[in-house]
């Protein structure tokens, strides 16, 4: 199930005169996010350090929620900052109820490099900090509110959550960050506090112990409730926990019998979750879009007939019947929101494979901490940041560092996902798929053909025996040539709804990257070089997803566009 991360961010001399008071506000917030999404499981990503981070983990475990410990330093080494030795044996203590993290060194750092304190030590407290935010949904930040040059410090954690920034170890646009989010999707909860020291005062403007909901260009106080888009973003990912439940049974059998690489893939249960639950609402959205449109096909028709057959009253009745057919089936799928739910959950699935695969070919997370999400460059509102959200919660699987890559990994995730032509992979479901939605779009037109030129015989028809045809005949001939217009302009609609020439254009675009990647490893005998060749076949797959992703959404089966 997809958990609610909370991260932790804290100074450690924070004064004893404000460590309860603290306490019972951290316990507020913890007991109100397992109040309002209940169905989520709280997970607490805490470095354990001395002063919140211990207070927070504390408080964590004793509501029953699941500690993860990403350490900065080896532990052996870490433990030197725990001058105390209460706070020492509560570290211990905190690591036997958590699971413990260690993260790497950074790239060129030695074990010898980071003991004294300096620069290389603080940047590994940086790199923890850059890992909570990269995998947490709402950071909690205890904090003075100050500015800070501090590298690794809680204020540029705050700047980096907010701004995508933290100078002296990660410095870019902030743009670079966000991947179907509208530019806010970033959610900080600010509990204020003093600090033990000369001028330990807290920021201009704020007051100790005071607790804010901070985004990247607003600030309101706790007690007016999480942000709605945020609160919204979280209900989303709730409902995929219900689905995900609700289904788990038939879930379970489809991955059950599924063979080859979706077998092995570190992530492989959110990822047969999703790509079950698209598929499902993919039905139930086409069985939606047929049911309304054959009904409105047939309103077209009883109406047509009405009017050249006033006299049947009830022709206008079952018009009326259809339309009220229509708009029941119509506002079922919208009130469950099948469409929704199908592009997101197809969303996901698709991030899921590309991130899967680069994890089992033993391609790293760009961006230090960061993952393929992070590559999926699209703008969209704040709602869809819940598919990031899961997308960090996965990143937390302790299966996607074990599993296990053996000596011909990169060879087998070449064979399974970019497949051979006519044989297998995503290089063969896209050809199935470009003659597929080929042969749909042929009907439609074919469709419409037969509409015009059938319109057009009736038309000479009509004109050359005027004189000899009785009314009814004339009468008869119309209403045929009204039909084959309304089929046609119905089969059209359909079409439109369901983005078939679109799709079609993706199908052949998708064909034709998968078909240069086969042929540029198959030329490439250098395992880097390919790896490489993964990277941008996934970055391009990702954007191709995302692009068809947002024109869906604007594409739901709307009764009064019929």
């Amino acid at each position: 199930m997809t958990p609610l991360v909370v991260g932790v961010t804290s100074h450690r001399n924070i004064p004893a005169r404000e460590i309860e008071p603290i306490r019972l506000r951290v316990r507020e917030f913890l007991a109100q996010l397992q109040h309002d999404f209940p169905v989520l499981p709280l997970v607490v990503l805490s470095a354990l350090a001395e002063g919140g981070d211990q207070l927070v983990a504390q408080e964590a475990l004793a509501m029953g929620a699941h500690l993860i410990a990403p350490l900065p330093l080896p532990k052996d080494l870490y433990v030197e900052d725990f001058a105390d030795p209460a706070t020492r044996a509560q570290f211990e203590a905190l690591c036997g109820r958590a699971e413990v993290i260690q993260l790497p060194l950074r790239a060129g750092q030695t074990r010898h490099a980071v003991e004294p304190p300096g620069t290389a030590r603080d940047r590994q407290y940086a790199q923890a900090g850059v890992y909570i935010v990269n995998h947490c949904h709402i950071l909690l930040a205890i904090w003075d509110g100050k500015e800070s040059d501090r590298v690794g410090g809680t204020a540029q954690v705050v700047r980096y959550h907010l701004g995508g920034s933290m100078p002296g170890l990660i410095d870019r646009r902030r743009e670079a960050r966000h991947v179907l989010g509208g530019g806010d999707e970033r959610l900080l909860y600010h509990i204020v506090c003093s600090r033990d020291e000369a001028d330990g005062a807290v920021a201009t403007g704020l007051q100790a112990l005071q607790a804010l909901w901070r985004t990247t260009e607003t600030a309101a106080a706790a007690e007016m409730g999480m942000p709605p888009e945020f609160r919204l973003m979280f209900t989303h990912m709730s409902e995929f926990n219900a689905e995900c439940g609700k289904h788990a049974a038939a879930i379970k059998a489809a991955a059950q019998r599924r063979q080859g690489a979706d077998a092995m893939l570190p992530m492989d249960d959110v990822f047969h979750a999703a790509d079950w639950l698209a598929i499902h609402f993919q039905k139930r959205v086409l069985a939606a879009m047929r049911a309304t449109y054959t009904l409105a096909a047939l309103m077209g028709i009883a109406f047509a007939l009405y009017a050249h057959l006033a006299e049947h009253n009830y022709l206008i009745y079952m018009f009326l019947l259809l339309f009220a057919s229509g708009a029941a089936v119509v506002g079922l799928a919208r009130h469950r929101g099948w469409h929704r739910k199908y592009l997101d959950y197809r969303a996901l699935a698709e991030f899921l494979r590309v991130q899967s695969y680069w994890r089992h070919a033993c391609i790293p997370a760009t961006g230090g901490h960061e993952f393929a999400h992070d590559n999926f460059l699209q703008r969209q509102n704040t709602e869809l940041g819940w598919i990031r959200n899961v997308m960090r919660a996965v990143g937390l699987d302790s299966r996607a560092d074990q599993a296990g890559h053996g000596p011909d990994a990169l060879a087998r995730v070449i064979a399974e996902w970019v497949g051979e032509s006519g044989k297998s992979g995503q290089l063969h479901y896209y050809e199935r798929k470009t003659v597929e939605r080929s042969g749909f779009h042929h009907i439609t037109e074919m469709i419409g053909s037969i509409s015009l030129w059938g319109g057009v015989a009736i038309s000479i028809v009509l004109v050359v025996f005027a004189h000899g045809f009785a009314q009814d005949t004339k009468n008869t001939l119309v209403m045929l040539m009204a039909t084959l217009s309304i089929i046609a302009a119905v089969r059209e609609a359909y079409a439109y709804r369901k983005a078939d020439k679109e799709l079609m254009r993706q199908y052949r675009f998708m064909q034709r990257i998968f078909t240069s990647a086969r042929v540029a490893l198959d030329r490439s005998g250098n395992s880097a070089e390919q790896r490489e060749i993964l990277i941008s076949l996934g970055e391009a797959a990702l954007t191709e997803h995302a692009e068809w992703t947002l024109m869906q959404r604007e594409r739901e089966v709307e009764q009064s566009k019929l």
